[in-house]
């Protein structure tokens, strides 16, 4: 597959499709709900599950609820267009709808994220894997310093690696990827769809070490 990226102006609009992954990374499992049964899963998997799906309930409400009030637009949330922000590398993009998610949306994740020790990350995606909102932990002011901010300011960027892209687009009950990290450490990702008025529009995910094994 190949990226295809189009301009209109100054934005960027992404065809779904035709996302390539940014890096690759060591799949060591995977488990599809539909395919899975849940009481298969691990206990860990079981207490992620349940808070990834609150999570999902929750963004479903607040997105629809932002076009009920007419804050934005069923048509703006669906579409694929990200306005650049100027010397960020990796690239970040604002929407016509992501300072929404940084005032609704965040509330959210923190809450998530401070359920348990071992979640490193709660986060809400497009079906593109565009993150508007990163936990505040990941959402520190930009120093210029590269390495710094790689690590401290990852949101507003489109993650479309293997397992972001996987996330992002599933829309089975839930997906479980389990990968190794180039620091050998195995990390587990838990994503459930984001359903907006009937439609997928993209997913929660949450990252966190795994602790068990079945």
């Amino acid at each position: 597959m190949t990226r295809s990226f189009r301009s209109t102006g100054a934005a960027v609009v992404l065809t779904l499709g035709l996302l390539a992954p940014t890096a690759a990374r060591a799949q060591l499992q995977s488990k599809v709900g539909g395919i899975t049964p849940v009481d298969s899963l691990t206990g860990q998997e079981q207490e992620m599950l349940a808070l990834a799906s609150d999570f999902a309930k929750k963004c479903t409400d607040a997105l629809e609820r932002w076009i009920a009030a007419k804050e934005t637009s069923e048509e703006k949330l669906f579409s694929s267009i990200y306005y650049p922000t100027p010397k960020t590398d990796p690239p970040k993009f604002t929407t016509d709808w992501d300072r929404l998610s940084d005032r609704d949306i965040l509330p959210i994740e923190e809450a998530v994220v401070g359920k348990s020790p071992v979640i490193v990350f709660a986060v809400m995606v497009d079906k593109f894997g565009y993150l508007p909102t990163h936990n505040a932990r990941y959402s520190q002011p930009l120093t210029g310093n590269l390495a710094i901010d790689l690590v401290n300011n990852r949101t507003k960027r489109i993650f479309n690696d293997r397992t972001g892209l996987a996330a992002a687009r599933n829309k089975a009950p839930f997906l479980i990827q389990r990968y190794q990290r180039d620091t050998g450490e195995i990390m587990a990702d838990l994503s459930v769809p984001v359903m907006v008025r009937g439609s997928h529009w993209g997913a929660v995910r949450i990252g966190y070490r795994a602790v068990d094994s079945r």
